[in-house]
């Protein structure tokens, strides 16, 4: 869930005696080693969504107590694979951050280009999906049992909008400011914040969203859901960059 702009390319570039910081503009790995990764850290963070679901569901039914262990689980595993991944291929594990990533390097900044785009975006939807059929066989549920978890209320759309402005802002943000090194414990803080004020709990990832139709679990969506939830996503992601330009105006430091 990570991502680039032009601002913090020089920084990201790798010297001899030292490696890029999780998040940075990772050195060119070929596409196939980039696609990998996309694929296998969305299909680990839907594993580990669905499957602290399942268990949190197992263990007790105190709603929020299962939220707690959900979104703890998911703080620690999605801060474990940016700082893991996110020297390989960014870390995006969402095609929100990587459409981000390719409209603010549209201009010849460093970013993924189109082609890079068509690549990483079907990865990151199998690998949700390869996530989500991993965890419900784990814990012996149906390998395919579709969601009826309804979440198409509006203000549930709303939390989607929220919580996918705040995750482009800060990972931008952070770009724009040349502090990406801080973006596995940052992105995943605020994960695990908008999980509880957001009333959608945060899905923020159109491919997460996806692959969280696959199991009929604690943590799943309804697929009735899913165009309405990855329509606000879209949207979010939009403000996101519309605030990202407002409030991190290139040269303003220098000029004031």
């Amino acid at each position: 869930m990570t991502a680039t702009h032009e601002s913090a390319a020089e920084s990201a570039i790798p010297s001899a005696e030292s490696q890029p910081a999780p998040g940075a503009t990772p050195p060119r790995r070929p596409l196939a080693a980039r696609a990998a990764a996309e694929l296998v850290g969305t299909a680990a963070l839907v594993a580990v969504v669905i499957g602290s679901g399942i268990q949190a569901t197992e263990l007790t039914q105190d709603v929020g107590v299962q939220l707690l262990a959900n979104s703890l689980a998911t703080v620690f595993g999605l801060g474990v694979l940016i700082l893991l991944l996110g020297p390989v291929s960014g870390a995006h594990f969402n095609p929100v951050v990587t459409l981000a990533e390719w409209w603010t390097g549209r201009r010849g900044a460093a970013g993924v280009t189109i082609p890079e785009a068509a690549v990483y975006v079907p990865a990151q939807i199998g690998g949700a999906i390869a996530g989500a059929i991993l965890a419900d066989a784990m814990f012996g549920k149906p390998l395919v049992e579709w969601s009826t978890h309804d979440r198409s209320a509006g203000h549930l759309l709303l939390g989607e909008v929220v919580a996918t402005a705040g995750l482009i802002l800060l990972i931008f943000g952070l770009a724009r400011t040349d502090q990406l090194r801080f973006a596995p414990v940052a992105v995943a803080s605020y994960i695990g914040a908008a999980y509880w004020f957001t009333s959608s709990t945060s899905f923020a990832n159109p491919a997460v969203t996806i692959g969280r139709t696959f199991s009929d679990t604690f943590a799943g969506i309804a697929p009735g859901s899913l165009v309405g939830f990855i329509g606000m996503q879209l949207i979010g992601g939009v403000v996101g960059l519309a605030l990202v330009a407002l409030i991190f105006l290139p040269g303003r430091d220098t000029a004031e």
